[in-house]
């Protein structure tokens, strides 16, 4: 008879592989979530980061509230004879509570114009540079607040509707 032959059956080998497979599918779960989880939080940071962002682009588009002011027509300071100016302005306020609190103390207001385009010469607001330093002026101007312990105004420009130098 012949003799069948002996295959020895290590219980390593099994063991072995269980092993080797449960490491792998062990790697493979954490790089899936930790994939997963990644992914999750760009993008919900990402949305989160778009939300802010929406909103600061809806705070930057507020419509500008505008405050004609009435006509000024004053002496300029002398230089070489006497000139006058005649202006008109209107302020850009941030919004219509701006411009309402503007309108109400508008007597303050005039007041702070009169003091600035009364103190200058004809030669310095002439150009289009003395225009553009006259405007940043009158805005400091404005933006004070109008009594102690107010906050401060937010008119961001002021702009030049007519202006004559005779």
């Amino acid at each position: 008879m012949a003799q069948e032959p002996v295959v020895e059956v290590s219980a390593e080998a099994p063991k072995n592989s269980k092993k080797k497979l449960i490491i792998i599918l062990a790697a493979v779960l954490l790089l899936a979530g930790g994939g997963g989880a990644a992914w999750y939080f760009m993008h919900k940071g990402s949305g989160h980061d778009a939300k802010k962002e929406a909103e600061k682009e809806e705070a930057a588009h507020v419509e500008p509230a505008f405050v004609k002011l009435e006509t000024f027509t004053v002496n300029l300071n002398p230089e070489d004879g006497e000139k006058y100016l005649q202006v008109d302005i209107t302020l850009s306020a941030s919004g219509k509570e701006e411009a309402a609190s503007i309108e109400e103390h508008m007597p303050l207001v005039r007041n702070r114009v009169l003091m600035v385009l009364t103190s200058k010469m004809a030669s310095e607001i002439s150009s289009m540079e003395g225009k553009k330093a006259l405007s940043k002026e009158i805005a400091a101007q404005v933006n004070q607040p109008f009594s102690a312990g107010a906050k401060p105004q937010k008119v961001s420009d002021v702009f030049f509707t007519s202006f004559v130098i005779q």
